[in-house]
Parts: structure tokens; sequence; C-alpha cells
């Protein structure tokens, strides 16, 4: 085992010091960027991606919390928030009611992944509290049950480049902060795609699949998913 006692002769101090000098410098370039949205206007969402990206890249090596950090996170969160929250161009339609939705069924495609598991939390946390759930690999012969991420295509389920969590949030006006977080980390687990930048829910997927692969059951399956949410949305500030 080889133990590094000094690096070019410097003090623990020094170190650190240099180290947090570096991660300075890239921080308030990063501020600065986050500062000059377009002329007042909230950046779109490929903006707040890479934005973010450079985020990750600087934090994953600022090893010794340089005092940056906390704006450089706090002025990303609030873009976000902002650009969240901006007016859409199209039409804005009234929420779904919640009142029609309550002590229902809601039925999905069996082994359910991050979005259908992250959804099903979402449903019991915020929609239909006494929610129960269903899998059939076709929704439409439940009888009377609520189709949600299913390939028919019918319920709540993909709407363009929106996965089913983000369709559930639009649809039924939740705009928890937290849950708004949720909903991009969700999208960039599930599609793929990079649209937010967001690399929290890899991890979250890679738990869900390695339950999967026990061979758990659906129901118990969805329970764990509906935990590990839950525990995840608590953690959020």
């Amino acid at each position: 085992m080889i133990q590094v006692q000094a690096i070019d002769h410097l003090s623990s101090e020094q170190l650190i010091k240099r180290f947090n000098d570096a991660r300075s410098r890239e921080y308030q370039a990063l501020i600065k960027d986050l500062s000059e949205p377009q002329k007042g206007k909230a950046p779109a969402g490929s903006r707040i991606a890479s934005l973010r990206r450079r985020l990750e890249e600087i934090t994953t090596i600022d090893f010794f919390r340089c005092p940056l950090r906390i704006p450089a996170e706090e002025l990303l969160a609030s873009i976000t928030r902002v650009n969240a929250n901006a007016p859409a161009h199209q039409p804005k339609t009234a929420p779904t009611k919640r009142s029609e939705f309550q002590n229902r069924t809601w039925v999905t495609r069996p082994r359910p992944g991050i979005d259908r598991a992250a959804s099903a939390w979402l449903i019991k946390r915020f929609i239909d509290l006494n929610a129960k759930f269903a899998f059939s690999s076709r929704a439409d012969l439940v009888r009377g049950a609520v189709p949600f991420d299913t390939f028919e295509g019918s319920g709540f389920s993909h709407v363009g480049e929106a996965c089913t969590f983000e369709t559930l949030c639009k649809e039924f006006g939740i705009r928890d902060p937290r849950v708004t977080a949720m909903a991009e980390i969700i999208h960039d687990a599930d599609l793929r795609d990079g649209k937010f930048g967001r690399g929290e829910g890899i991890a979250l997927d890679a738990v869900l699949s390695g339950w999967s692969e026990q061979g758990l059951e659906d129901e118990a399956l969805l329970a764990r998913g509906i935990e590990l949410f839950e525990g995840f949305f608590r953690s959020m500030k």
C-alpha cells in the first residue's frame, strides 16, 4: 500500500487552497453564465441541461467543498424553477379533477421500471391516496381501472417528449418544486435523451433493475419502488 504524504512539498492547507482556487475559477465562470440568461428570459431546457452538466463536472472533482459550490447550485436551482414555471406557448388547460380519480385501481404493464414505479408513487402521494395497482399486458381488459404507461396509449402515458411521470404532473397540476426536479430525473433515466442533464436517476433505475432480476413479484417490485421514491422525495430540499 502506498500513501502519498505530500505533493510538491505542499502542506495540506496549501494543497486544499490550490484545489479550491482552481474550482473557484470554474464556479465563477459558471455563475457568470448562469447570471446572464437571455435578457431576463428563462433559458431553454437544453441550455439548462448544459449548465447542469458543467456543474456536475465541477462538483465531481470538488473534493474540498469549495465555498462557491453552494451559490452555483442555488442559482441553477432558481433558474430551473423559473424555466419550469415559464408560461407555455400553447393554451393552458385546466388540471384534471382529482376527485374523479379516488379509490381507483390503476393498471400498468408488468415488471415496472423507473417511470412506472415513480408514477405509482406520485399517484398514491398526490392523486389517489387509496390507489390500488394491477398489472396486465392488456390494460383495456381490466374493467374500471385507470391505465398508466401502457402500450395502448390510453389513460395516462407518454405524450410527445414527456414520460408518464411528467404527464401525470401536468394533468393533475402538481407543482411541488421537489416533484418538478424528480420529473426531470425520471425523464432522463427513462428516455435517456439527456434533456435535463440529470444523472441521479440512473442509480435509481439500476436499483429497480436489480430487484427485478431477483425475481420479485410485480406487486412487491412496485411496493419497493414506491418506498424508494418516497425516501428520495423526503431527502430532497
